[in-house]
């Protein structure tokens, strides 16, 4: 089994990881493009990480407005926190943004350390909370942006938070128009006329999800 480098797996050596999959209960599945992974109100027993592809994490209202609530690309874990606060059902639902591979892994095998003493657990379990942290960070960073008064604010909200994650004034986004304007719950027109009057006002720069700042 291939695992992409992940925050989950950090300080544990690639020896371990046959005897890790088999502690953990872990399963491959894959799923083709737009098909979900979870749907909202599933019961969550298990953590997925993705091993190729991207997922995206989701909420829709009971009138069908969709709101991007994150992405998980290789080595990224989605439905810890569910998982770990025991909610009985899951309140957002996760899709295949391309096709993708998930590894499943039993939470109460994660939490538990085995009777077998392995060594590489209790990294495991600190690991999780490190993501599980970064989770939570994360929804601040979001709700930051969605907190801005105009939809410009939280346009630019958004752009200074990834070109300092970036490094750079120039860079690309995991989004295309759609899916930015359902992260940043705002009608997708507006949005695209908004990018535009900051482009024409030499704020920016921008070719599908590559943004230049000015």
């Amino acid at each position: 089994m291939k695992i992409p480098t992940s925050a989950l797996f950090a300080g544990v050596g690639t020896h371990d990881l046959d005897s890790m999959m088999s502690c953990l209960s872990a399963k491959e599945r894959n799923y083709k493009k737009n098909e979900f992974i979870f749907h909202t109100g599933d019961k969550v027993t298990q953590i997925g990480m993705v091993l190729e592809g991207t997922v995206h994490m989701m909420k829709e209202d009971v009138w069908g407005n969709v709101m991007i609530l994150g992405e998980a690309c290789p080595g990224d874990l989605f439905g810890e926190v569910y998982a770990c606060a025991g909610v009985k059902h899951l309140e957002v639902g996760v899709v295949a943004k391309t096709d993708v591979k998930v590894l499943f892994l039993d939470i109460q095998k994660v939490l538990t350390v085995c009777s077998n003493g392995c060594e590489f657990h209790s990294k495991i379990i600190r690991n999780l909370l490190s993501s599980i942290a970064e989770r939570t960070l994360e929804m601040t960073r979001k709700v930051e942006h969605m907190s801005q008064r105009s939809l410009r604010d939280k346009v630019l909200s958004y752009l200074s938070s990834e070109a300092v994650r970036a490094g750079s004034k120039e860079f690309t986004i995991p989004f295309n128009r759609q899916q930015l304007a359902e992260y940043l719950s705002v009608d997708r027109s507006a949005l695209s006329a908004e990018l535009g009057k900051m482009r024409d006002e030499g704020m920016l720069e921008f070719w599908k999800n590559q943004f230049k700042l000015k």
